[in-house]
């Protein structure tokens, strides 16, 4: 046993005179690189003598008073040493030894001599290997699953602590401890499920020392959503998209999607899904995802649905609900000119808050949010610029932000009505008054003109009198002539 062998260490230095001796716990997990300290403050400038050994395995690593290093031949395979004593720290008494990439057979009983002027110190250090396995690695959901916490070597009795840890949280069920021969084991066993997906961590604790080991585990089978019951939120109109993905590379034969009877998770509904629904994926998605989606949803499309494959001769499936999101407008009968919008959500069973945004564009079509109203409904004054526009209707739950919807709030009539209606007074006097000013300024411009053709008459004095002289001569001959006819 590794006890005895650390106790024949203990009594072999009290037998040499002026040796002390300590004790010190090591862990390290497998793979890793383990530090077993070694601390001596020398008494004189004088280099000391440096031996690393094994217990049962004889001289790790050694360093003479000249500097000379010298390795086991176990401790360098290939001339490539797997411990080293760092010259750097040895100014300040420090003649920690490590070993690189440790393995179970690693774990055992060391000694750390240092001896100087007459003086030897001799430290002795337990390096207890710890492991953490899971069998099988990725198992499928709805398998057994068993992890596995073993420490090299074990302890004398039970005075050793064992903790597992999932993904940083402790995990409290409760786990079979064993202590084979010079093993000491702690097992777990489960169902697999994606719950239990992540980094698994095995905590032990003895001596006052602690050490640690983790190892991943990936649960296979549907891997999106994650969880039954899964909730999916969307606003009426909108597209949305349920999904199924099962694990990388597993094909799943008669893939199904079902919606299931209001208040049973068992009852299939007469039909299977709604026939807006594309249950099938396109030829372009990969073959494991199987999600279903809808271009605009509807009222009567909320409710729960089943997405089911067969892997491996096992059905899998996972229930996922479709909650559906939508806006309530109403005038007030003791409010005349307001308007309240209510944000109604088919299943608020998650939501704990609503909150209210008005958005707005600028000419570069950058949204902008105005300030934040708290509650599930919102009173408006379509009568008032500060509600036109688009009103968003954000719900969350612990998590963050569920889902939102928005409602758009058009510039009302009992607002553009009177604007209009001035506005067709003014144009029609402003074109009454352009008619007048128009004729009036065509007879002014007819004036003008026979002003001036007159003007061009009278430019010439001598054309008029030649002008009335030939009227003259004309007239006389035409009288001449009537009183010379028989």
């Amino acid at each position: 046993m590794m006890s005895l062998e650390c106790f024949i260490f203990i009594l072999m230095t009290f037998l040499v005179t002026g040796v002390q001796c300590d004790m010190t716990e090591v862990f390290a997990e497998v793979g890793s690189l383990a530090v077993l300290p070694c601390q001596y403050s020398p008494a004189s400038n004088v280099s000391p003598r440096i031996i690393w050994s094994k217990a049962g395995k004889g001289t790790v690593w050694r360093m003479e008073k000249s500097g000379l290093q010298m390795w086991g031949s176990s401790w360098s395979p290939n001339g490539n040493q797997r411990v080293r004593c760092p010259h750097t720290q040895f100014e300040r008494g420090h003649y920690s030894l490590q070993i690189l990439g440790v393995t179970e057979e690693d774990g055992g009983v060391y000694s750390c001599r240092v001896e100087q002027g007459g003086l030897s110190v001799e430290t002795v250090v337990m390096l207890r290997i710890i492991t953490v396995s899971i069998s099988p690695s990725a198992p499928m959901s709805g398998k057994d699953v068993s992890f596995t916490c073993q420490v090299t070597p074990g302890f004398d009795g039970s005075a050793a602590a064992v903790q597992w840890m999932l993904n940083d949280s402790r995990f409290s069920r409760q786990t079979r401890v064993t202590s084979p021969g010079d093993k000491f084991k702690s097992i777990v066993k489960e169902k697999a499920s994606p719950r239990l997906s992540g980094n698994w961590t095995c905590v032990v604790g003895y001596g006052g020392k602690e050490g640690r080991a983790s190892a991943p585990l990936t649960v296979t089978g549907i891997i999106q959503p994650p969880f039954d019951d899964t909730k999916v939120y969307a606003a009426v109109g909108s597209a949305v998209t349920l999904p199924c993905v099962f694990s990388s590379g597993l094909i799943p034969s008669s893939p199904l999607w079902e919606k299931l009877q209001p208040g049973s998770l068992n009852k299939r509904a007469p039909s299977r899904v709604a026939p807006s629904f594309s249950p099938s994926s396109p030829s372009s998605q990969l073959p494991w995802d199987q999600s279903a989606s809808l271009k605009e949803v509807d009222l009567k499309d909320e409710g729960k649905y089943r997405c089911s494959g067969t892997i491996e001769g096992e059905r899998l499936a996972r229930n996922i609900q479709l909650v559906v999101a939508k806006i309530d407008s109403s005038v007030p009968s003791k409010k005349k000119g307001s308007v309240t919008l209510t944000c109604q959500v088919s299943d608020t069973s998650e939501v704990t808050q609503h909150e209210w945004v008005r958005v707005t564009y600028d000419l570069n079509g950058t949204e902008a949010f105005g300030s934040i109203h708290k509650g599930k409904t919102l009173s408006i004054s379509p009568l008032s610029e500060e509600s036109w526009g688009t009103w968003a209707c954000r719900f969350s739950g612990r998590d963050g932000t569920l889902g939102n919807i928005t409602y758009h709030v058009p510039m009302m009539s009992g607002l553009s009505g009177p604007k209009s209606s001035g506005y067709s007074q003014n144009t029609t006097a402003v074109v009454g008054l352009s008619v007048f000013l128009l004729a009036l300024l065509l007879i002014l411009a007819q004036l003008y003109k026979n002003h001036r053709r007159k003007q061009g008459i009278f430019q010439y004095p001598a054309m008029e009198t030649i002008i009335h002289t030939v009227s003259n001569e004309r007239e006389e001959r035409e009288k001449y002539r009537v009183k010379v006819l028989p």
